[in-house]
């Protein structure tokens, strides 16, 4: 069987590759050291489709190395010790060992690969789709040069389109393969599997495109899933609905749960909005409820709805602060005793011993408000500061009103 489109048009040399000029420019530091047989250990970190086993086979050919690839989910450290172990007798270039989804193995097989990485007895070249910083075990990572290689921007991705329909005498809509650059999320490989299985069917146009469905890549479980919710959140949080609807619908349109969606932004609601516009927390609570029992496509309406509601509502950190507060409080100082005045006292026991003596029913009072302590001795408080924005800004005249009123009535 003929090898898939994107394998046929692989790159070959340091040349060819599109999208990584921040490493492989003419002239740039990383890749004068490969080309003069400098190449150490290290770690490529991207998403898929951006190059990472290409790069790897052409880094081999341009520093003058053997290279033996292993994947991580087939291999494991007996195959790490044929490696090497079977040393081919009449060549003698240095060994490059490429390991794909290098976050896939233990920390065991891992560890396996230290001494051989110190010794020089081989120059390590992982790829992965994961931080290593969570992935990888810091004596590893330690011993290699991280490169942090970029999804391939869509004009590079056009090119590599229009190379294709060159040399594969394809016929293509300029249309179709501008919405295939746009719409591969920075994955070549997935931009070249589009085009050969729109012209294995016949047609390279944006309706042939509309036939096969969803097109839009988003991870919904490795770095690229938790980048797109960051971008969410932050829209959202920096009062922006047009990009906080962009993000929302990017993970839509890749297949995310819509209900994972809406219990971001009830947690959001607090977290962000709060107290300076408390509808915003029963917004989402009913937007996640809707979302449970209508389902999509017509829940997209509602999660609009609470999406640009949360965006311009006026924002507040101060309770998730305050709640943080309160805790770092308890861990600090531990279970402080509850002053006398605030226990229960259901029996004559609990009154005889002095609970509740000297409470200050608040309702008895102008302004049902009194002056008292609640807080245990040796605890100060101030762990809520509200906000100067929206609702906030009331609940700050309010406690300000009640600290002057505390100092002019407090029991002498």
């Amino acid at each position: 069987m003929a090898a898939p489109l994107a394998d046929r048009l692989r790159p070959r040399t340091l040349d060819e590759i599109r999208g990584q000029d921040h490493l492989l420019a003419p002239g740039a530091p990383f890749r004068r050291a490969v080309e003069a047989g400098r190449l150490r250990s290290v770690l490529l970190w991207g998403p898929p489709g951006c190059g990472k086993t290409t790069l790897a086979r052409c880094l081999a050919e341009a520093a003058g190395y053997r290279m033996v690839a292993l994947s991580a989910v087939l291999a494991g450290v007996k195959e790490l010790k044929e490696v090497i172990e079977q040393r081919p007798a009449m060549d003698t270039r240095p060994l490059m060992l490429f390991v794909d989804e290098i976050h896939r193995w233990n920390k065991a097989q891992q560890d396996a690969l230290l001494p051989h990485v110190e010794s020089g007895a081989l120059t390590l070249v992982g790829a992965t789709t994961e931080n290593p910083a969570f992935q990888l075990v810091p004596a590893l990572r330690s011993r290699c040069e991280l490169l942090v290689l970029r999804p391939v921007e869509p004009a590079a991705v056009r090119e590599l389109l229009d190379r294709a329909c060159t040399r594969e005498g394809i016929l293509a809509d300029a249309d179709a393969l501008d919405a295939i650059a746009a719409g591969c999320d920075g994955d070549a490989r997935r931009a070249l599997s589009m085009l050969e299985r729109l012209h294995d069917r016949g047609e390279v146009s944006l309706a042939a495109m509309r036939a096969l469905g969803n097109a839009i890549f988003h991870d919904r479980d490795g770095d690229a899933h938790y980048d797109v919710v960051s971008a969410f959140i932050k829209s959202m949080r920096g009062s922006d609905p047009d990009a906080a609807l962009y993000w929302m619908a990017r993970m839509l349109e890749g297949g995310e749960d819509p209900m994972f969606v809406a219990r971001r932004m009830v947690i959001f609601a607090s977290e962000d909005v709060g107290n300076a516009e408390p509808r915003g927390l029963t917004v989402a609570t009913a937007c996640m409820e809707a979302v449970a029992r209508i389902g999509m496509p017509e829940a997209r309406i509602i999660l609009g709805q609470a999406c640009t509601f949360l965006a311009t509502a006026p924002k507040s950190n101060a309770s998730y602060k305050a709640i943080d507060a309160a805790i770092a409080e308890v861990r600090r100082s531990g279970a402080r005793p509850v002053p006398a005045h605030l226990r229960n006292a259901p029996t004559a026991l609990a009154k005889s011993l002095g609970h509740g003596e000297g409470y200050r029913y608040p309702h008895d009072f102008p302004d049902h408000f009194v002056e008292q302590d609640y807080l245990p001795e040796g605890v100060e408080g101030g762990f809520y500061r509200p906000a100067g924005l929206g609702n906030e800004k009331t609940i700050n005249e309010r406690m300000a009103w009640w600290k002057r009123r505390s100092s002019e009535r407090k029991p002498r």
